[in-house]
Formats: structure tokens, sequence, C-alpha cells
């Protein structure tokens, strides 16, 4: 009801009551009207009063129960929101207030799906794209071969070892996507045990031995004492490789370094993979743990890889409860730093 509605129906029923209380007291004390005025008086803003708390309750308290049932999935009822009213458990000011913060976090929820609507597009569009690229390299060579290359011996083998490259890649990224949804899922198991971690370091560094030679990269342990570690070994060799291939990948293409150091912090150690490389820019340095996110989209291409890798190990280092940071500045370098639990 308009509130110009419900003023007009105090205001009548209130001039009635008190013109009523008004006749029938003066006609018992015809002699003095002072007495008369003075009870009608008060028995005006008494049904005033009451007239007023009437449609208060009917009218405010139900559009504040129908707000509240909007708020919390009708989970208010109508005797609860009054014995709340009654024992100013709540006012205007609160549902006021309740209401701003529902509409907030509304919103919040809104932007939300907004932003993963548009990460599930951009991360089809990349995973489509990914698998398009070997996928029509390999139709490409066996069309070639079967349009009469097959019959050169020196075509036949250059392209059939062509697709079966593209055929890795494919494979690749498949076990790669799979990774990633086994460890969102948290259908990974860790098998945690104690380990030295400079003896993996060692190991993953002299894996990419030959590669760090082809492009003149110094791949650097500086600490070289034993730093024992509770976690999935493998799964942390796993992080330490792409890691470092990455710092291999984006360095400076002669005289680049990439260094790994270990910090003793109480009872973590955390381990940083630093880079004298590309660095990334500052719009992109909170998304290279997106899947698929490429910050050099022709290089990564140029260099291989899934575009998986920096996503897979933010879940490894997440599913050991444990944290990962990224610092960089463009044109000087990266730092990527995670932290384990000391064994």
């Amino acid at each position: 009801m308009k509130t110009r509605y419900l003023s007009g129906i105090i205001a009548i029923f209130s001039t009635i009551a008190f013109v009523v209380a008004l006749i029938i007291i003066n006609s018992y004390f015809k002699e003095n009207i002072f007495l008369p005025t003075v009870i009608a008086t008060i028995l005006f803003f008494i049904i005033n009063y009451l007239i007023v708390r009437y449609w208060i309750r009917r009218e405010i308290y139900e559009k504040v129960r129908t707000i509240y049932k909007n708020i919390y999935n009708f989970k208010v009822s109508k005797i609860d929101l009054k014995q709340k009213v009654k024992s100013s458990i709540i006012g205007l000011d609160q549902v006021n207030e309740e209401v701003t913060q529902w509409m907030e976090e509304n919103n919040k929820q809104i932007d939300n799906m907004i932003a993963l609507e548009q990460y599930r597009k951009e991360y089809i569009g990349n995973v489509a794209h990914e698998l398009r690229t070997p996928i029509f390299n390999i139709q490409g060579y066996v069309s070639t071969l079967l349009d009469g290359a097959m019959e050169d011996p020196n075509l036949l083998k250059k392209y059939l070892l062509r697709a079966d490259a593209g055929i890795d890649r494919l494979i690749a990224i498949v076990q790669d996507l799979d990774t990633i949804t086994q460890l969102e899922l948290n259908e990974v198991q860790l098998d945690i045990t104690t380990f030295d971690i400079t003896q993996v370091i060692r190991d993953v560094i002299e894996s990419f031995e030959l590669k760090a030679k082809e492009r003149n990269i110094n791949v650097v342990l500086q600490h070289q004492e034993a730093v024992m570690v509770e976690a999935d070994k493998s799964k942390i060799r796993q992080v330490l490789v792409n890691l470092i291939e990455n710092g291999i990948k984006y360095s400076k293409d002669k005289g680049g370094e990439v260094r790994i150091k270990t910090f003793d912090m109480e009872d973590q150690y955390l381990i940083e993979v630093s880079d004298h490389g590309i660095g990334i820019g500052e719009k992109d340095i909170n998304r290279v743990f997106e899947r698929f996110f490429r910050t050099d989209k022709a290089r990564s291409r140029q260099f291989g890889g899934t575009g998986l890798g920096l996503a897979i190990v933010k879940h490894i280092i997440e599913a050991h409860n444990q944290t990962i940071n990224v610092r960089s500045k463009y044109g000087e370098g990266t730092v990527f730093g995670f932290t384990l639990k000391k064994g």
C-alpha cells in the first residue's frame, strides 16, 4: 500500500475516533468542556498509536519479511521475524545494511560468473587451437604421402617422422589435460616421503644439459648442501622440470643464466628458479598459471610445450598445501618461488 493512502486512512480513522470520543464524553460532562477535551485528546493519541502500530505491522513488517525471504532463500518465518523485530534484534537500519550486503555479494557473484564465462570461452578456444595445430600438420603430411610422396623414400621417412612428432605433441597435450583434471578433482594420491631436493635439482639440471648448451644458457645451482624436504618426489621433480625448462626457453639467446636457490624459512624451505630472460609484462603476471596462457605465443610454440606446464606446477604445489608465486620485470627476467615442508 502506498504511503499517502496509509497516511490518509490513519488520519480519517483517528479524526473519527477523536470526534466520536469528544461527543460521547461531552454528553456526560455538559457543564465542563475542558475535562472531556483532555480525555478525548488522550483517547485520540492512544487510538492513533494503536492504528499506526497495526498498519506498521501489517504493511512494513510484511515487506521486511518478504525482503528477508528473498535474501535468505525463504528461511525466515513470519513468527521469527516478528520476534526479532519485537526484541530489537533487527531494525530497519539493519534491514537496509543486510540488503546492501546481499546486493554486494550478488554483484560479486555475477562478476565472478562473467569472469569464469570469459575464461571458459578462452580456454575452449585455446584447447581447440592447441589440438588443431598438430592434427592439421599430421593430416597434411599424410595427405602429401598419399598423393605420391611416399614413393620417394627420403620424403616418406621425413614426413612420417614429422607426423610422429605431431602425434607425440597430441599425446603430451592429452596427458597434461588429464593430469590437471586429476589434480583439480583431488584424484591424485601424493606419495609423501623425505628426500634431498638438492639432488633432485642436480638430476633435472643434468637432463637439460644439452638443451642449455645449444642455447648457450648456464644453469646454476647456488647451494650444494643437502636440503631435506617432505613431499612427493616425482611430483616435485615435475615442478622443477617445468620451471627450469621455462627458464631455459625464455632466457636471452646467448649468455643467459638460470639460477636455482634454496632459502631456510623456519619450518619450510623456499626454492626459487630465476632467469635473465624476456620477463613477463605487468598485465600478464596474474595469468601465468592459467591453462594454455602464453605471454609470448610465437616464442612458446617455437620451443614446443603444451602451455599447461605452469598450471600443473601450481596445482601440484597447492596439493602439498604450499604456495607458489612469481615476480618479474619485463625485459629483465622472472623468478618463480615455491615452498616445501622441511623433512
